[in-house]
C-alpha cells in the first residue's frame, strides 16, 4: 500500500466546532463576587430598541466575521451527499475525504464504483454549482477493500498468501 492509497483523515466538522468554541472562551462576563449584587443596566424603552434580527442572519454574520464560510461550504459535501447524488447512489457510496478540490468517495461494490466514475463529471458540475465555481476539481472513486489473506491461523510469515498453496 503506497502513500497515495491511504485515505486522508476525515474532516467531519469537529475541528470547526472546536474553533467556534475556542473563539468564545474568555469572552464571557466575569462572575460577580458572592455577597454583592450586580447592578443591571436600565433597559431602554420598547420603541428605542433595534428591530429583532433573525437568528440565521446573526449566525451568518458570525460565520463571515470568523472566516468559517469556506470550511462550512466544504462540509456540505459530507452533509448533503444524498441530495446531491440522489438517495439510491448515496445508499451505496459515502464521501470519505475532501481536500484541495478533490472529493474521495468509497463505494460498497465495484459496480457502483464504475457507475460513480461515469457520473463524476455531472457530480462535479453540481457540486461547483452548490459550493462555488472551482471548489471541486475532481472525484476519486474507490471500490470496496479486498480481504487480506496475510493474517489468520494458517498464514506463514513472509509468504505470498493463498497463491503459495497451489503449486
Amino acid at each position: 500500500m503506497t502513500d497515495s492509497d491511504t485515505p486522508a483523515p476525515r474532516d467531519d466538522g469537529l475541528d470547526l466546532a472546536r474553533d467556534i468554541a475556542k473563539s468564545y472562551r474568555g469572552k464571557g462576563s466575569p462572575v460577580p463576587p458572592s455577597g454583592k449584587r450586580r447592578v443591571r443596566p436600565a433597559k431602554p424603552a420598547r420603541g428605542a430598541r433595534d428591530e429583532p434580527s433573525l437568528l440565521a442572519d446573526l449566525l451568518g454574520e458570525v460565520v463571515n466575521d470568523q472566516g468559517w464560510d469556506e470550511r462550512l461550504a466544504a462540509q456540505r459535501v459530507f452533509t448533503d451527499w444524498a441530495t446531491i447524488v440522489g438517495p439510491e447512489v448515496a445508499q451505496h457510496s459515502e464521501v470519505i475525504a475532501f481536500d484541495d478540490g478533490e472529493v474521495e468517495v468509497r463505494t460498497d461494490s465495484t459496480a457502483w464504483a464504475t457507475q460513480l466514475r461515469l457520473l463524476a463529471p455531472r457530480i462535479v458540475a453540481k457540486l461547483n454549482e452548490l459550493m462555488g465555481d472551482g471548489s471541486v476539481l475532481r472525484i476519486v472513486v474507490r471500490g470496496p477493500q479486498a480481504p487480506s489473506w496475510k493474517k489468520g491461523p494458517r498464514s506463514i510469515r513472509g509468504a505470498r498468501g493463498p497463491r503459495d498453496t497451489y503449486g
